[in-house]
């Protein structure tokens, strides 16, 4: 990680306000739609959205899910998802602090589903990885993960990221700690060569 958790949570929340107008980018609404798609939950799952940023995957995934829990490391942005869904009277989801490595999920509460758009190439390849082995640990049955990932070589010039404060993977790499955690890949989906969406489901019952 290039920044530290409070640097990169203070970053966000400095524009939280204006965040939902600066993502128009047309493969960050791909990615959104992606997996929103392929997160298809059921009336009785409960999903965990991490990296919930303003909430636009947990918020399009409230009516379909039986409970939804969107988790950020900002304040900001978590107090600007709260405010959206009190707007739009969206019942079932909560938004609360944690991270990829402490999800922060209630006692007791079995999750069926993970999203994460967007937030994951913050980490370090290593931090993926035990991110990822965190995730599984929740013991989804389905994984999706939308974000910066290189399906070859990036053009150094025309980077979908920020360098100085993003550190995405390679597919292979995001694809080899899935299957290390117990789950295979069952959809790539490449927007563009710096940025796509995985779907792992789990092999084997947790």
């Amino acid at each position: 990680m290039k920044k530290s958790i409070d640097e990169h949570a203070e970053r966000f929340s400095e524009y939280a306000d204006e965040y939902d107008d600066t993502q128009d980018a047309p493969e960050y609404r791909a990615a959104v739609d992606l997996v929103v798609e392929h997160a298809a939950p059921g009336p009785d799952d409960v999903v965990v959205d991490l990296g919930t940023g303003t909430g636009a995957i947990a918020l399009a995934l409230a009516d379909d899910a039986g409970r939804v829990i969107g988790r950020d490391i900002s304040d900001g942005m978590l107090e600007r998802a709260a405010a959206k869904a009190d707007d739009a009277g969206v019942p079932g989801v909560a938004f609360g602090p944690g991270r990829f490595r402490d999800p922060n999920v209630p006692e007791g509460v079995d999750v069926d589903v993970v999203t994460s758009n967007f937030a994951m190439h913050h980490l370090s390849d290593a931090e993926k990885r035990e991110a990822i082995e965190t995730l599984a640990e929740l013991g989804p049955r389905r994984i999706v993960l939308g974000d910066v990932m290189f399906f070859g070589d990036p053009d150094p010039e025309d980077p979908f990221y920020s360098p100085e404060v993003d550190d995405p993977a390679t597919v292979g790499v995001l694809a080899d700690a899935f299957t290390d955690s117990g789950y295979v890949l069952r959809a790539v989906e490449m927007i563009g060569e710096q940025v796509g969406v995985l779907v792992a489901e789990r092999t084997a019952p947790a």
